[in-house]
């Protein structure tokens, strides 16, 4: 009988490097939210976004009802998603819940309202996108998406959006529609700096070259922009042909370049250039000049 492969478990010094990253994000998140958005009532998406509107309508403070929208998404998405993610999605929230009043009796950063809004969503979105980068999330509605699109014939982020719809509306009537646009603003900011948070700094290119001339190109590739290349075999659509293609990963700002070296050897290669989410690798990142 074949026994399961047993999966390397998380190193201790790994688990208190993310979970210190995953605080870190967690107190940023807490001081966008704290000294620039709650002082010129501006919010976010989100179960973030709802909790700030029910601060400002109910008793309740953010940091309880933070908790409380989010459990049950938590729950639900433990068997989902996993008990990792949920773990860290725990700490992330109740790491929020506790910063936030701290920083309460501190003056805002700003009030002036485009200041808030473009720092606020900076500030928001590097703490938002720390905690996901390393294994969490402050907000529900993603895990709601999950669960929902598989019963419903729409995607996570066409829920997401929905969703997002009706809590800018609400803002709307509850702020006036001024701080609603604000507000949105605020939301894309932070949704663009959470994905260069992710993602990382260093843009990547991946490149599919098919040319007669692949042996010569490769070799170019290599001399000329020290970057390794794979051989992909293909097969063409219309001739039937056997064709080998070049496959290569570069910066974006080494594109020009490698045009310059294809077009030098053959003007008539076929060259498609990609965009990548994350690029890893401790060979690539030793080549970059």
């Amino acid at each position: 009988m074949v026994q399961p492969k047993q999966h390397k478990r998380e190193s201790i010094g790994h688990l208190i490097y993310r979970l210190v990253m995953i605080i870190l994000g967690a107190g940023l998140a807490a001081v966008s939210i704290e000294l620039f958005l709650i002082p010129n009532k501006i919010i976010d998406g989100g179960i973030i976004g709802v909790s700030l509107i029910l601060d400002y309508l109910s008793p309740l403070s953010f940091s309880v009802l933070v908790i409380l929208l989010n459990l049950p998404f938590m729950f639900s998405g433990y068997k989902q998603i996993g008990k990792t993610f949920v773990v860290s999605s725990l700490v992330g929230i109740l790491s929020l819940a506790i910063f936030e009043p701290l920083l309460h009796g501190l003056e805002p950063f700003t009030n002036e309202l485009i200041l808030a809004t473009v720092f606020g969503g900076l500030v928001l979105g590097v703490g938002v996108g720390l905690v996901i980068r390393h294994g969490g999330s402050l907000d529900g509605t993603e895990i709601f998406g999950i669960l929902i699109s598989k019963k419903i014939p729409f995607s996570i982020g066409e829920i997401v959006m929905f969703l997002n719809i009706f809590v800018f509306a609400w803002a709307g009537f509850v702020f006036g529609p001024e701080r609603a646009m604000y507000s949105i603003l605020t939301y894309y900011i932070a949704f663009k700096t959470i994905d260069t948070v992710i993602q990382g700094l260093d843009e990547t290119k991946a490149v599919l070259i098919v040319s007669d001339h692949y042996e010569e190109i490769s070799g170019a590739i290599l001399d000329r922009l020290g970057r390794g290349t794979t051989k992909l075999m293909g097969k063409g659509g219309y001739t039937d042909a056997q064709k080998e293609v070049i496959y290569a990963v570069i910066t974006r700002l080494e594109v020009t370049k490698l045009k310059n070296i294809v077009h030098d050897i053959d003007k008539n290669a076929f060259i498609t250039i990609m965009n990548t989410q994350e690029t890893k690798g401790a060979k690539f990142k030793s080549q970059i000049h």
